[in-house]
């Protein structure tokens, strides 16, 4: 099923994303707008994946290039983890392992349906150079798959100052808990 933005959706897509670009030029020095809308433009297939960045709270932007891929990278830049990704649990495993109180998605399964990528640990700590994100949230990050085979799923977020790594039961989550995600354009 092809994922398809109106004329009108794409407009005002572009337009909340030049905003957000002018407004944060800390996110991407030395970058032009100008360029990477026309990027996206030659890519329109990920403006859905873009839009649902959005849409869930989000608020990307770019925050790098990757001159080996010639893609741009966007990131869910909001101050705190989208508020239209929290409570769920890391992946669809731990979704199916939970007997009562489920929640309505995970962070895996989410991100894969809107064409997105959770951060690495690595990202995570690149964004949080930036600026100051999740101060009162926090956000699941890809869990290596060592952990993962044992039940633990891992998270960050950012207080005192200083970025954590912690970890939790895959099946566990919380209402200020969700995910922060990639796109690479």
């Amino acid at each position: 099923m092809k994922k398809a933005l109106t004329t009108a959706v794409q407009k005002a897509l572009f337009e909340m994303l030049e905003s957000r670009f002018e407004k944060n030029m800390q996110h991407h020095k030395g970058m032009e707008w100008s360029k990477v809308k026309a990027h996206i433009e030659k890519n329109a297939s990920k403006l859905w994946s873009l839009s649902e960045m959005e849409r869930t709270g989000g608020e990307p932007d770019v925050i790098g290039y990757d001159k080996k891929t010639g893609e741009y990278l966007f990131v869910d830049c909001a101050a705190e983890s989208p508020a239209g990704r929290r409570s769920i649990c890391y992946d669809k495993a731990a979704l199916d392992a939970r007997k009562e109180n489920k929640p309505k998605h995970s962070a895996v399964a989410m991100a894969s349906e809107m064409g997105i990528e959770l951060l690495t640990e690595e990202q995570y700590r690149e964004l949080q150079a930036l600026g100051n994100f999740d101060t009162k949230t926090s956000s699941w990050i890809k869990t290596p798959d060592a952990i993962r085979q044992l039940g633990g799923a891992v998270f960050c977020d950012r207080r005192y100052n200083t970025v954590f790594v912690y970890h939790n039961g895959a099946e566990s989550y919380y209402a200020a808990r969700g995910f922060r995600g990639m796109l690479k354009i």
